[in-house]
């Protein structure tokens, strides 16, 4: 994929939320999104305490579910653990690994939020700003905002609210299952965010673009600890510590 340069990275925690709050001006829900036949996950893992982030994206044609393409990057943080700012942590090696696809998608489901955000500018959002196409924040737990539980039945809605301002919807996808709390990244609606996700969630509760990236990155993960074991360099390659996958969507 090419995509133009949206901001440098190199930033302090009070001017990357200063360019939260410019950038959120700037998110289009107004909905984009035609045919949905290729469909993206992109998920993130890393272990506890550690600096090293695994990035994957996966690519699926829809509905047949079958994967087209994936993409692979390690690297080092270039940005600390920051609760509201986990886009600028997360978005570099994303960013590399959508560069790198060939196929382009019709849209993002991402493991996080998207404007269902203090600042209305979650991970989301902010990779939707980047790549100029639609996407879609589909979080497991909610950041921000209030609601009424749905009903019981798969494919019940409650608005997430902040205040006055709808920022979501909570959704379930499988019936008497946790919810989702699914909102527009960018060039999506409301509307649009919660019919793809329930499209996308044919038999389990999450998407199987995220079950499929999720899978994909925490083996990533846990192959390099277990290479990294073998290694006399790694004395403590044994601590349970270092098999703990320390996403955290909640705090996007």
């Amino acid at each position: 994929m090419n995509f133009p340069e949206l901001h440098g990275w190199d930033l302090s925690a009070t001017e990357a939320v200063a360019l939260q709050r410019e950038l959120a001006q700037r998110v289009d829900l107004t909905p984009r999104l035609g045919d949905c036949r290729i469909l993206a996950g992109a998920d993130i893992s890393y272990n506890k305490f550690s600096t090293t982030l695994y990035a994957t994206i996966v690519v699926i044609a829809w509905p047949s579910g079958d994967v087209l393409e994936t993409q692979d990057v390690v690297a080092e943080q270039t940005f600390p653990y920051i609760p509201g700012l986990l886009s600028f942590r997360e978005l570099p090696p994303f960013l590399t690994a959508f560069r790198r696809l060939q196929t382009v998608p019709d849209v993002v489901i991402c493991d996080g939020q998207g404007i269902a955000h203090p600042r209305r500018f979650g991970v989301a959002a902010h990779l939707g700003m980047w790549l100029g196409i639609p996407t879609i924040g589909c979080g497991k737990s909610r950041l921000c905002g209030t609601f009424t539980p749905p009903d019981l039945p798969r494919g019940s809605t409650s608005p997430l609210m902040d205040h006055d301002q709808r920022i979501g919807t909570v959704v379930r996808t499988r019936t008497g299952i946790n919810p989702l709390f699914v909102s527009p990244g960018h060039a999506v609606s409301h509307e649009q965010a919660v019919e793809v996700v329930l499209m996308a969630s044919p038999k389990y509760r999450l998407p199987e673009t995220t079950r499929l990236a999720d899978h994909r990155v925490n083996l990533l993960r846990q192959q390099a600890n277990a290479a990294a074991a073998e290694s006399p360099a790694y004395p403590d390659a044994d601590s349970s510590e270092n098999l703990l996958n320390s996403d955290t969507p909640e705090a996007d």
